[in-house]
């Protein structure tokens, strides 16, 4: 299954995350005042509840500490299961905006198949997807389509945090040799996580270890995908391959 893994790990990682720069995730900032880092913050890891910064930066992973702590302290006037609650309806909102053009059988028989690879999973090492997780569904289909999408991110994203540590890669060496599906790479995305220049040298052996990373967050993410058939893994990559042209064009 480490091939589904990494067919998916793009569209997964497209449609679980541009919610979170989504008009409905600048309504959401507007709606509780919050700006630059927080409202992202607060919703994304409300689920883990009213706990201290560096609990959120030990799930975030790639985030400089003063980033992390600025943030989500700067809205500690909002609760983070309301943060959690209202940050799902902006998925909620996304999905039905951007899939509505989907169809209703195919968003349903995607969700279908996401959540039965998000709800067979061992979420240890992947705190945020196991939140994420447990939040209540909604009734349709486009809109579970991206919730659940986002939870599977949620696993890659924690498992590959543990990856990069086990290739020997510091968060600052990830995120200058890596890919983003919905940012820009390199010292672009660096700086815009708040990373202090000067950054190091991207260097053939950090190159190699980030290969080894992407080879073992694969190979973390493939049991995950066991309780599909072969038709059904292939019909799932070939629904949210379908999802990403909705959603995205192309």
């Amino acid at each position: 299954m480490r091939e589904i893994a990494a067919a998916v790990a793009e569209p997964i990682g497209r449609l679980g995350g541009a919610f979170m720069i989504s008009r409905e995730a600048k309504t959401f900032s507007a709606e509780t005042g919050l700006s630059g880092w927080t409202p992202y913050f607060r919703g994304r890891f409300g689920v883990l509840g009213e706990v201290d910064a560096d609990v959120v930066r030990s799930a975030a992973g790639f985030f400089p500490a003063t980033t992390v702590r600025r943030a989500w302290e700067a809205g500690a006037g909002l609760a983070a299961a309301g943060a959690a609650d209202r940050y799902a309806a902006v998925a909620h909102g996304f999905g039905r905006r951007k899939l509505a053009g989907f169809g209703g059988a195919a968003a349903d028989r995607l969700a279908d198949l996401l959540h039965r690879v998000a709800h067979s999973a061992d979420v240890v090492g992947a705190p945020v997807s196991a939140g994420w997780r447990a939040m209540p569904l909604p009734e349709d289909g486009p809109a579970r389509v991206i919730q659940l999408a986002h939870v599977v991110r949620e696993l890659r994203g924690g498992l590959h945090v543990v990856a990069v540590l086990a290739s020997g890669l510091t968060p600052l060496e990830a995120v200058l040799s890596g890919h983003s599906p919905l940012l820009p790479d390199g010292d672009p995305n660096a700086e815009y996580f708040g990373w202090p220049r000067p950054y190091p040298e991207v260097t053939d052996e950090i190159r190699r270890r980030h290969d080894e990373a992407e080879r073992l967050t694969n190979e973390l993410m493939a049991p995950a995908f066991a309780s599909l058939g072969k038709a059904e893994a292939d019909e799932l990559v070939h629904l949210l391959g379908e999802a990403e042209k909705t959603v995205f064009g192309g």
